[in-house]
């Protein structure tokens, strides 16, 4: 069953300004790795989308992305100190704690995508 083995999955994310959207994406600490006029890669670490110059508001009003870090607690505060909100006229909530124990922030890109950063408990 080798041959059916997945190398990644990217999920493709609208923007409704494009460039917009990639200057967002580079603020908040991923970096381009190619781009053409209608759409970009960019990687964070073993993470990686697609930003795609189509947009559509039902679908970026319900696309929810959910990217898994080890400090929760850095991302915020580049965030915050950032000041990524102000900057790009988007919506960034406080550190909460989940019924699972995990700890995680939303954050909104440009687009309206709700992205929430997640750091998971350690396994004991």
């Amino acid at each position: 069953m080798s041959r059916l083995d997945a190398i990644a999955l990217l999920p493709r994310l609208p923007a409704l300004n494009f460039a917009r959207s990639q200057r967002f994406y580079l603020d908040l600490g991923f970096r381009c790795v190619w781009a053409n006029a209608t759409q970009a890669r960019f990687e964070c670490g073993a993470t990686a989308f697609l930003l795609g110059d189509d947009y559509m508001a039902v679908v970026a009003e319900n696309t929810r992305v959910q990217l898994e870090v080890r400090d929760v607690d850095a991302w915020w505060s580049h965030v915050h100190d950032s000041r990524l909100a102000d900057i790009h006229d988007v919506r960034l909530g406080p550190v909460d704690t989940l019924a699972d124990g995990a700890r995680a922030f939303t954050l909104t890109d440009p687009s309206g995508v709700l992205w929430r950063i997640v750091q998971r408990p350690a396994a004991d």
